[in-house]
């Protein structure tokens, strides 16, 4: 279908849920003075307005001219709008029902009224408030979700036994840190105080698991300092993640996304990072031995594939505990347990736990859960485990809800 007639739609679609929810607003605000009615009025629809012109914008113009971060806002403008209303209108819909049932017992029946005796307000009044207040909880969340939860860092400590551990490595401590999307940053200071809790934790490695970025290395200019903070003994591994390689930006020329790649690989190195491009690299100490192993993406279904283990695995047989660095935590599934059975532990991120859901002492639900089968957590099968850190950062939607930021310390103890 042609763009120009789907952007149509849909912008017609957007602005049929808005006249409909308004007739709630005219409702709730017709004995108001004549100033507040229309103040309530351009509060209503200015953000709808400008939020379809950022969308017109955004598809037909240029919006990275303003900010590479430009989309995401875009996408949260037309959730945090319209997503409240469409909760509100469910309340609305139901009124119009009751009071359709109404009219149509009139039309049948002449003598009846169609009053309801004994109520202080109609109930039209009743639902038509609950629905503003309906829609109101989910606006609520969203904005707290930006000011408090996009930075609301924290550690989540794990002991992991391994039935192959070298005694050496009893009480090993991995910092795990994912998916940090610098792009989307706007509070340079909350990410500096993040970064410092997990140094804090004085890990004896961390292991930065993929999307330093959204789409462009140029996105990480001004964080290249704060992320340079991170420290430990035993330095940091990295690997990339499925935004890394500029795949969702229309480039000028293929040229220009892999110099923007070969930038990005040189950034991890001038930050102090060992980025492992399906390669391994060995740990020891007191003479004992694991293998780190790192690749580049791989995941299953529309997400690219450039990952080769095999590579990396090659020759890693001395070492008795495997560790395997994976972005996409659908690789575990796909290749590491049917293949590559000596891989102990395999450390992912990629989910970002949707940046919504529930989490309540064992209890965890989030959209995530229903794309893919390890979304945030620790899981097991057999002597393998696989890790899924809930990400640093944000993509679309700036901010999170019940799905805190994480930074990840599993120590490593003998089974």
């Amino acid at each position: 279908m042609n763009k120009i007639l789907v952007i149509l739609i849909f912008s017609l679609v957007l602005l049929l849920i808005d006249y409909y929810f308004f007739q709630a607003i005219l409702s709730v605000s017709k004995s108001w003075t004549g100033f507040w009615k229309n103040f309530v009025k351009v509060a209503f629809w200015a953000p709808s307005i400008l939020t379809l012109i950022a969308l017109i914008w955004w598809n037909f113009g240029d919006p990275y001219r303003i900010s590479a971060n430009f989309r995401n806002w875009v996408i949260t403008g037309i959730v945090a709008v319209y997503f409240p209303k469409l909760f509100g209108i469910v309340f609305l819909l139901i009124d119009d029902i009751q009071r359709g049932g109404r009219w149509l017992a009139q039309f049948f029946n002449k003598g009846a009224t169609g009053e309801l005796p004994g109520e202080a307000i109609t109930r039209s009044d009743f639902l038509t408030k609950t629905a503003l207040a309906a829609a109101a909880v989910p606006f609520g969340a969203f904005a707290f979700g930006i000011i408090s939860g996009a930075h609301d860092y924290r550690i989540k400590r794990i002991t992991l036994r391994l039935a192959n551990l070298p005694k050496a490595f009893d009480g090993f401590r991995i910092g795990q840190i994912s998916d940090i999307h610098s792009g989307s940053f706007y509070n340079k200071v909350a990410v500096k105080g993040g970064i410092d809790m997990l140094n804090e934790e004085k890990p004896d490695v961390i292991f930065f698991t993929g999307d330093l970025v959204n789409n462009e290395t140029s996105e990480v200019r001004e964080y290249k300092e704060v992320f340079s903070r991170l420290k430990a003994p035993f330095g940091i591994k990295s690997v990339t993640g499925n935004h890394d390689y500029g795949d969702y930006k229309s480039w000028e020329s293929q040229t220009q996304k892999m110099k923007n790649f070969e930038n990005l690989i040189q950034v991890h190195k001038e930050m102090g990072y060992d980025i492992l491009m399906n390669e391994h690299r060995i740990i020891e100490l007191n003479g004992d031995k694991i293998a780190i192993l790192g690749i580049e993406n791989w995941g299953t279904g529309r997400f690219p594939k450039y990952g080769d283990i095999s590579k990396a695995h090659e020759g890693t047989e001395e070492a008795s505990v495997k560790i395997l660095l994976s972005h996409d935590p659908s690789h575990w599934d796909a290749q590491v347990r049917p293949d590559y059975n000596d891989i102990d532990l395999m450390l992912a991120g990629h989910t970002h736990g949707f940046q919504f859901g529930v989490e309540i002492g064992g209890f965890k639900w989030s959209p995530s859960q229903y794309v893919y089968k390890q979304w945030a957590g620790l899981y097991q099968e057999g002597n393998q485990y696989l890790y899924v850190n809930r990400g640093f950062g944000f993509i679309g939607y700036p901010g999170r809800i019940g799905i805190p930021p994480e930074l990840t310390i599993l120590e490593l103890k003998q089974a």
